[in-house]
């Protein structure tokens, strides 16, 4: 029976590419299913063979620690190199969008604050 390895919500392009070809490569046969109109299933990468499941885990673990550990690399390179993404590239970038984003917190606090007068006002 067939598990699932990756659920495919919010995962990257690159990254479904690397599990692919991780798999492609150790000779685990695979599957994918696709994500449905309406956001009810992202899709998936699924292991075909119970027997592969345990192969396939330990894998994902490894190359879960490398893409982290490269990521991590890539920031701090970033930083050093003064090209990170900060809160004031982020500004000078799209000042508008920092400050409609600003604004839309500060009226949802404000309503986090007004809902309890109001009700204990009825």
């Amino acid at each position: 029976m067939s598990k699932l390895l990756l659920n495919l919500r919010m995962v990257l392009e690159d990254e479904v590419e690397d599990v692919r070809a991780m798999l492609g490569t150790h000779g685990i046969e695979f599957y994918e299913t696709h994500p449905l109109r309406w956001g009810i299933s992202y899709g998936g990468i699924w292991v075909t063979h119970d027997r592969d499941l345990a192969r396939a885990k330990a894998l994902m673990a490894d190359y879960q620690v490398q893409r982290r550990e490269r990521a991590r690399a890539e920031r701090a390179t970033a930083v050093q190199e003064g090209s990170a993404e900060t809160f004031a590239s982020t500004l000078r970038r799209e000042p508008a969008r920092v400050v409609l984003t600003l604004l839309a917190i500060l009226a949802l606090l404000g309503l986090v604050a007004l809902v309890p007068l109001l009700l204990m006002h009825h």
